[in-house]
């Protein structure tokens, strides 16, 4: 058995063991694949690119109907062909996902807390219930009824979902910053009673456990076949995807060192530069647009994960090497 039918083997044994709903994991190959090339493809290009990863041209149909009536697709017909592009709202969803999902390894914690306190006297309980669930995607923390906290967010998108709710008086912002004297442990223990984290690190390791034979396998290959390649690439961004969305992002030095979120981090990230060459040669030979061929992939497409080129540059890539 060649060793291209053994990684071929071991993909489908991971695609079979992966819950693929076909809206889910057209989320993901729109967002990981689709949109660097400009977003748009016709539908029986897609139908076969997908096929692989055991999805009925039916499935498929059915997905996209239901992707456009949630208003992430738009559909345009020229002759007997459509193609479907994201729309607008599809692309703020998207470009949110992706500063996560594909972000550069974290700096160090520079011992500040950003607190969201909301004045709940002026507000109706739908738009209260509206406020924590938008913060919570953001990875804040409830440490108090109506008051959330982070030690690394992103105050811009904090600020954005504050104007959108048009609750700019209600909603107070600030910064607080750790007492030096006090240490790390006080901020450790409250971080691990603000956040569920024990679910989320069990996901991870089963992450890393999932995908850690396949970059051993991939790595010792001179030569990656494209398909193999775009679905350990696909199917690694959508299960990291899962997991990464529901991650708060914490400084490591709030974490304890056994938290498996960085190592699985630097795995994708790496595992993720050895595909993407195969991959996109698979993407430009499966894929049509209406103006003939695949367009190149955008700029902002390379500097994923803080650069495509080598290998990581980080403390845990040890780790996935080793064990």
């Amino acid at each position: 058995m060649s060793k291209n039918k053994k990684i071929y083997d071991s993909i489908i044994d991971l695609r079979d063991k992966t819950t693929l709903r076909a809206k889910s994991l057209l989320v993901t190959v729109y967002g990981d694949a689709i949109l660097p090339h400009g977003g748009s493809v016709w539908l029986g290009s897609l139908i076969n690119l997908v096929e692989p990863f055991g999805l009925s041209e039916r499935m498929v149909r059915t997905a996209v109907f239901r992707l456009s009536k949630d208003d992430w697709l738009t559909s345009t017909q020229i002759g007997r062909r459509s193609y479907y592009k994201l729309t607008e709202v599809g692309r703020r969803r998207f470009e949110t996902a992706h500063r996560r999902i594909y972000a550069s390894p974290q700096k160090s914690w520079n011992g500040e807390w950003l607190m969201v306190i909301v004045n709940k006297a002026n507000l109706t309980q739908e738009i209260r219930d509206q406020l924590r669930r938008e913060f919570q995607w953001l990875g804040f923390g409830t440490i108090a009824p109506n008051v959330f906290a982070h030690p690394a967010a992103d105050l811009g998108a904090v600020r954005q979902i504050i104007q959108e709710l048009n609750v700019e008086d209600d909603v107070v912002t600030m910064a607080a910053r750790a007492d030096r004297h006090s240490g790390t442990i006080p901020h450790r223990n409250m971080v691990h009673s603000s956040w569920d984290l024990e679910q989320l690190s069990h996901d991870y390791n089963n992450f890393l456990n999932a995908f850690r034979p396949l970059y051993h396998a991939l790595n010792s290959e001179d030569r990656i076949d494209p398909q193999n390649a775009f679905m350990v690439r696909t199917l690694l961004i959508h299960e990291f995807r899962r997991i990464m969305l529901r991650d708060p992002m914490l400084p490591d030095e709030l974490l304890h060192t056994d938290w498996p979120g960085s190592t699985a981090a630097s795995l994708c990230a790496n595992l993720y530069r050895l595909c993407t060459s195969s991959a996109e040669k698979h993407l430009e030979n499966m894929l049509e647009t209406a103006e003939g061929p695949l367009p190149d992939a955008s700029p902002y497409f390379y500097n994923r994960f803080g650069g495509l080129e080598g290998i990581a540059d980080s403390p845990h890539t040890e780790e996935i090497l080793t064990l």
